[in-house]
């Protein structure tokens, strides 16, 4: 990371001009930015973009759309996945698709006009959002070909297959929790952290509401985290299995130098539909 706490890598090789056999991929949390550009043909990661610790990460995005020449580019498929207040998740035999304003109820007033809807059918619910006015005008006119997802899509993308497993994707400053049980979603949540003893609580607070088996309960990290570092040693202290989640195998030349696990949940956009 530079002095702006981002980063920019791109294939030599990259030609713009074959951005339509690309996907560009946009993940926005609270409080970082990331794209990635995936080229379908040969699977390659052409470029990957990470800013973390951003004050205001849609206008970051909406300054660099107006300034990174990449996110300009003619791609064949765009998936975003925003982090939002604005979401629940409601199980499918509750879902009603007659009735879909309803659920606005449960959301602040700052809404844009667009309702959003995810189904997860490996998990038997449907996630419903909307996101802030400026959140929703930003996107839909700058990128308003692409596919909008809310921000547990990727960890969502990330997580079958697992049995039972709590999944923490971290930025700088805050981790997104995933809690799989016996392959059904128990719990999913969105925490601003400042140190690993802030994160220590909020374990915890998950372990004892959610009566976690920590001994038999396998933890996949995700994104700004190390062996050793402060938050593996608090998780360490409770978990006895942890790895880090690596994203699916992908022609990552570019990532060579970087922790496998950084940008898994990014890269998970790419299976999402």
């Amino acid at each position: 990371m530079n002095s702006k706490n981002s980063i920019l890598l791109v294939d030599p090789d990259f030609e713009p001009n074959t951005a339509d056999n690309c996907n560009l991929l946009i993940k926005i949390t609270a409080d970082s930015l990331s794209y990635a550009i995936i080229d379908k043909r040969s699977n390659e990661i052409k470029a990957v973009y990470d800013q973390q610790e951003c004050s205001n990460t849609i206008q970051t995005l909406a300054n660099k759309i107006k300034s990174d020449s990449y996110l300009m580019l003619p791609f064949k498929e765009i998936k975003i996945s925003v982090y939002t207040e604005n979401s629940i998740a409601v199980p499918n035999e509750l879902f009603d698709t007659d009735n879909l304003n309803k659920y606005t109820n449960y959301f602040d007033d700052d809404q844009g006009l667009n309702l959003y809807i995810q189904p997860a059918s490996s998990f038997g619910f449907t996630s419903i959002f909307t996101l802030s006015k400026f959140v929703d005008q930003t996107l839909t006119s700058s990128l308003a070909h692409g596919k909008l997802f809310d921000h547990t899509a990727p960890l969502h993308a990330l997580a079958k297959e697992k049995n039972t497993a709590l999944l923490l994707d971290f930025s700088a400053t805050s981790f997104n929790v995933l809690y799989i049980k016996d392959e059904k979603l128990i719990f999913q949540n969105y925490y601003q952290i400042e140190n690993s003893e802030e994160l220590n609580y909020y374990i915890l607070f998950i372990i004892n509401q959610l009566k976690i088996n920590a001994t038999e309960t396998e933890i996949h990290l995700i994104g700004i985290i190390h062996e050793n570092d402060a938050n593996h040693t608090c998780l360490a202290k409770y978990f006895k299995t942890i790895s880090f989640c690596a994203a699916d195998a992908k022609n990552d030349k570019i990532l060579e130098d970087m922790p496998a696990h950084y940008y898994s949940s990014l890269l998970a956009l790419d299976l999402c539909e």
